[in-house]
């Protein structure tokens, strides 16, 4: 990966020892400010990523900085270390403690890769005729975090979580697993209940997994005994309100790659997908709904459809669907997210009991995600039904709205 610009350091002191490690990682130049001229360092220089040590002198400067580096159009990572207080919401924190100047640059190679897939989607959006645009609403909205314990600080922390993103628990190292399998996961905080000899385990697992490379793992309830090839790995104690604000950028950061190979997958596809779901968009879903049918009635086969209805006080629910939906079903089935709030998914080349039997295994892994804010939990209705030799795309779908025709939950 090329770097498209300086790294930016902006220290009151001077140079820590743990800079020469860029230079011998090849991320250079790195270009020096202070605190008091780092927000107009940040226009002058268009770094592509700034470094900040907030060793002292920093406190009346670092929210400027931070709205300066937001503020640019090009996504520019933030990576603040040895933060020991509250930090801006787009700054990525970094501990130095027990850490080396290797994991340093692995956490900004990582997050430079965010940078560079932002250009790369703001390039080819022009490509595509059929409107699509990146969301402007913050990604950790859309976030979903793995939250692992089973201790008393596990419903506080929860609750903290839900109030930012969406929230996964797992009371088992298996269990956490079965989910990482299952869902886009945004990030993992592992809390107590657990040895640590159990976590390094665990962490090892996710650090020898090329896809969970750049997850975010936060570790809350102690010490690791041995040091991790995880670039986003973060040590953070202290109060559920605490971990849950050092954690977040982290995530963000992780959701909105996620969004971001979204939208190259919909400009792939000519406009088609929903970025924010991963499936198709209503327009599209429908035109190939129609030809689906047309070619099963002429050719024969079987063709089911399944409707997943969630509350509609609950419209993260629908999201979740989707998404699991995305990632779970087979490579000829397609859905959408529909208006109403559910979500509609078929089967190509399957018959009732068979899409019956999937439907209910699906709407099982839906069935566990919830937010720690109390809203309802993703409980879906599920209808099935199949194509007749009478039917319709119009009359196979009005059987599928109908009031639970045959229900697979």
């Amino acid at each position: 990966m090329s770097q498209a610009g300086p790294i930016l350091f902006v220290s009151n002191t001077p140079r820590p020892t743990y800079i020469s490690g860029l230079d011998e990682a090849r991320l250079f130049p790195v270009i020096d400010s202070d605190w008091a001229n780092a927000a107009s360092a940040v226009a002058q220089v268009q770094p592509a990523a700034v470094l900040a040590s907030l060793s002292g002198g920093h406190e009346a400067h670092l929210a400027g900085v931070a709205r300066a580096i937001a503020d640019q159009q090009l996504y520019l990572p933030f990576v603040a270390v040895d933060a020991q207080g509250s930090l801006p919401h787009n700054a990525l924190p970094f501990s130095l403690r027990g850490a080396n100047s290797d994991r340093l640059v692995a956490r900004l190679r990582a997050a430079m890769r965010v940078r560079t897939l932002h250009a790369t989607v703001l390039r080819r959006l022009p490509e595509v005729t059929t409107p699509i645009s990146l969301p402007d609403t913050d990604p950790a909205r859309d976030a979903t975090v793995l939250l692992i314990g089973r201790g008393s600080a596990y419903p506080a922390l929860s609750v903290a979580l839900g109030e930012r993103t969406g929230v996964v628990g797992a009371l088992s190292i298996e269990a956490a697993a079965k989910h990482l399998n299952t869902r886009d996961i945004d990030g993992v905080v592992l809390a107590e209940g657990f040895s640590a000899r159990v976590a390094d385990a665990f962490i090892t697992v996710l650090a020898e997994d090329t896809r969970f490379r750049n997850l975010p793992v936060v570790v809350t309830a102690q010490q690791l005994s041995i040091q991790h090839d995880l670039p986003n790995l973060e040590l953070i104690a202290g109060e559920p309100a605490k971990i849950a604000a050092a954690a977040l950028p982290l995530i963000r950061q992780h959701a909105f790659e996620a969004q971001l190979s979204r939208t190259l997958r919909s400009i792939d596809a000519g406009g088609w997908l929903d970025p924010r779901s991963g499936l198709l968009t209503p327009e599209a879903f429908g035109r190939d709904f129609a030809k689906a049918v047309e070619q099963t009635l002429s050719r024969g086969g079987g063709l089911s459809v399944a409707r997943f209805a969630f509350d509609p006080r609950n419209p993260r629910a629908q999201l979740d669907a989707a998404r699991i939906l995305s990632r779970l079903m087979r490579q000829m089935d397609f859905g959408a997210a529909q208006k109403d709030g559910s979500v509609i998914v078929v089967f190509a080349e399957t018959d009732f009991r068979t899409a019956h039997m999937i439907a209910r295994r699906l709407s099982a892994v839906m069935r566990h995600t919830s937010n720690g804010k109390r809203e309802p939990r993703s409980e879906p209705v599920v209808s099935v039904d199949s194509l007749s030799p009478s039917d319709t795309a119009k009359t196979l779908l009005s059987r599928i709205y109908a009031d639970a025709p045959r229900a697979a939950s």
